[in-house]
């Protein structure tokens, strides 16, 4: 179990925010749908497209988001009518969700939005399958869905807007290359569908009318994952946290027989669980969506342990398809996605001290800020990637230790950088030319850590002694240049000499990545 789900901090208490938020949203959106008479199906439907669109629309303003909620009908109402219309055609409709897989996944291509439009398509065919949707409650179902986006959008846009307020989070375009299958949208979306199709035969046999729990899991096993490392662990997780929520689905919804008002303070608690985990433990936000799913269930009165037995049935039978699809098809390393991400985030570096020495140099025009933001969400993206390598289960110790190390020398980057931001950031800073110095042998070090990325490995050896020689540069610098700040007078807040500390523990860091980058990833870590 992940305590990280607990333990991690929460600045701004914004994860605690939106939670609430989520809840008052979706909340306002099935209130709106009862007072407006539609039916329990209706409700359910309007608050899990609430749900989506308080959960998946995450463009960089405030504005975008707006728009991309406002498209979201537009993926699903085509979708849901397909769906309803195809329940007496099994063939067909299979067909089409395998459609709706690939197409939903290819779109992550077009970035924020177009992950949202698809997440939004594949869910409103899988409540209709959930809810044995027919072509006769489309009108209602489509006007319970905008009334619903309507509330939720009242509610993150108008009376709580946390994202007024919050600086644009940086756009980090994905990992692509090259074209056709090469690219990362085609190649996942392609893996995807196959795993789909996998998980759909094997889901038909378990059981021809729960079988779409197997696709739903095959589908969020891939959403954020680009190796099959990635893809193996939030596998993983998926279904200790499905298992984990049928234990407590066992305890707490059982029990209450579908009762009202007990389930709506349950699904409450479960939608606010799902909004508070999600950013730091797919474990608990599967554990809150499975009591959630089976808080639904209770409501529409189908609910017995039998079928809780069945979903996690499914739900592993789900991940197995995954995890088939990224292992023999198309398969991308977890080495070659982490030494991409590893790339831009120590170029992104290079860029944040770049534009700190100009700033200190006098340009009005330089701002670090913006690329510190950046180096935050790329460091996000490479804690993802190593997560298979570092995680408990992970028999493979010379790569666990080396990840680790990577991860420690790239959060050292990370505070360096903070900090000689924030001197940049202070109008009495001063400059001179020992910041310029500096600054080159960072861009040295950069270019030295990713040049062999494409030219091939160095010998060792080699590679060592370059190592000890840049360490001892670099301590060389760093107490010559705190000696000569002190001794020039520098002021101990504003001159140089701050700037220079952090530069000098930049290159200490830069260095000393040297060795886990550049030596063999199956190769023992000296020295750590």
């Amino acid at each position: 179990m992940e305590k990280k789900a607990f333990m991690a901090p929460d600045p701004g208490r914004l994860r605690l925010r939106t939670a609430t938020r989520a809840v008052l949203g979706i909340g306002s959106a099935v209130a709106l749908c009862g007072l407006a008479g539609h039916s329990l199906a209706a409700a359910v439907t309007g608050g899990l497209a609430a749900l989506l669109a308080l959960f998946t629309v995450t463009d960089a303003t405030v504005r975008d988001q707006v728009v991309t909620t406002a498209a979201l009908p537009a993926a699903g109402f085509p979708v849901l009518a397909v769906a309803a219309g195809l329940h007496g055609h099994p063939a067909a409709r299979d067909a089409a969700l395998l459609a709706v897989v690939g197409l939903g996944v290819y779109a992550r291509r077009w970035g924020p939005r177009g992950h949202a439009l698809g997440v939004f398509a594949f869910m409103t065919f899988f409540s209709a399958q959930f809810l044995r949707t027919t072509p006769e409650q489309l009108p209602e179902l489509y006007a319970a869905i905008a009334l619903s986006l309507a509330a939720a959008s009242a509610v993150r846009f108008g009376l709580w807007c946390l994202e007024r307020d919050a600086p644009p989070a940086p756009a980090v375009p994905p990992l692509s290359g090259g074209g056709g299958l090469s690219r990362t949208p085609t190649r996942q979306a392609v893996q995807a569908t196959i795993g789909a199709a996998l998980a759909l035969l094997a889901g038909q046999l378990l059981s021809d009318e729960r079988w779409y729990w197997a696709v739903g899991a095959t589908w969020w096993v891939f959403v954020n994952t680009t190796s099959r490392g990635e893809t193996l662990v939030r596998s993983f997780r998926r279904v200790l946290g499905t298992l984990i929520g049928l234990g407590a689905g066992v305890a707490l919804v059982v029990p209450l027989h579908g009762a009202a008002v007990p389930t709506a303070v349950l699904v409450a608690v479960c939608v606010f669980g799902i909004f508070y985990s999600a950013p730091v433990s797919y474990t608990w936000m599967m554990l809150s969506v499975t009591v959630l799913a089976g808080s639904l269930y209770g409501v529409l009165g189908v609910l017995d342990t039998g079928l809780l037995v069945l979903r996690l049935a499914e739900t592993g039978i789900g991940a197995l398809g995954a995890v088939l699809a990224v292992l023999v098809v198309l398969p991308v390393t977890t080495h070659a996605t982490t030494d991409g991400w590893i790339q831009r985030a120590l170029r992104c570096v290079h860029a944040c001290t770049e534009e700190a020495a100009a700033r200190l140099a006098g340009s009005p025009a330089a701002d670090p800020a913006p690329r510190v933001a950046e180096l935050e969400a790329l460091l996000g993206r490479v804690r993802l990637s190593l997560a298979p390598l570092v995680h408990p289960l992970s028999p493979l110790r010379a790569r666990k230790a080396r990840a680790r190390r990577v991860l420690a020398l790239l959060d050292a980057c990370a505070r360096e950088v903070r900090g000689l931001a924030a001197v940049a950031a202070d109008p009495e800073a001063s400059h001179d030319e020992r910041l310029g110095a500096a600054c080159r042998r960072v861009e040295a070090s950069v270019e030295a850590l990713t040049a062999h990325r494409s030219q091939g490995h160095r010998p060792v050896a080699h590679r060592s002694a370059v190592h000890r020689s840049a360490v001892h540069r670099s301590q060389g610098h760093r107490s010559q240049g705190h000696r000569a700040a002190v001794a020039e007078g520098a002021s101990p807040l504003t001159g140089p000499g701050p700037a220079l500390v952090h530069l000098h523990g930049l290159e200490r860091a830069l260095a000393d990545l040297a060795a886990p980058l550049h030596s063999s990833p199956r190769a023992p870590l000296a020295g750590v």
